[in-house]
């Protein structure tokens, strides 16, 4: 019962906190447009994986980053230099104004590794899984539960394909508006950069 509750907690978590348009499934979006559902699927699928592999790490680091200030500093500084690399990458990618064709490729193992650079790139579930992990007191205490941390893991991973699914399926709404998307969607994410730059900052100024 005690797992099944963490599962549930976590999972809704994941899937919560994905939701909102960010990296990984605005990539998600733009993957369906330019090479079809497939593909979407398919980088949903090794972003979900690399999750899975996050929320381990924020288990076991959970103890370690509520104890030392520094280590939560050195977390937020090298998020803060990745969101900049991508905040300019993705308005170069906009000032180019290529547009994406909607081609009809075969879905293969490239995209789940864009999955999984994506969702690696993407440093901010690390914190907020360790946040989650203190408060369901995974990993937090003296000695480690494995049943309970895998659990915890596995229902990161689930909630975030969940959601990064719904993207994929939102992708029959904007198919027929492949320029507009094309052309808004790089310009989007820079600011999401921007924004998560600015939030970083204050993070670092106040701790």
């Amino acid at each position: 019962m005690e797992e099944a509750k963490l599962f549930i907690i976590t999972y809704f978590a994941a899937l919560l906190g994905v939701l909102p348009p960010g990296l990984v499934n605005m990539t998600v979006a733009k993957t369906c447009v330019k090479d079809g559902k497939k593909s979407g699927m398919y980088v949903a699928a090794g972003a979900s994986s690399i999750v899975l592999l996050q929320a381990f790490i924020a288990v076991l680091l959970a103890k370690y980053i509520f104890a030392n200030p520094f280590v939560q500093n050195i977390l937020l500084r090298a998020g803060l230099v990745i969101f900049l690399i991508l905040g300019i990458y993705f308005f170069v990618m906009a000032k180019r104004k290529t547009g994406i064709e909607h081609k009809s490729h075969k879905a293969n193992s490239n995209s789940i590794f864009k999955g999984m650079l994506i969702a690696a790139l993407n440093v901010f579930p690390i914190p907020y899984f360790v946040a989650i992990a203190g408060a369901l007191n995974v990993g937090v205490g003296v000695t480690y539960h494995w049943y309970k941390i895998i659990t915890f893991a596995v229902a990161a991973s689930v909630g975030t394909f969940t959601s990064l699914y719904s993207y994929v399926l939102f992708f029959d709404r904007i198919e027929g508006k492949t320029e507009t998307f094309a052309r808004y969607s790089n310009y989007f994410m820079a600011g999401l950069m921007l924004v998560l730059v600015i939030i970083t900052l204050v993070r670092i100024y106040n701790a």
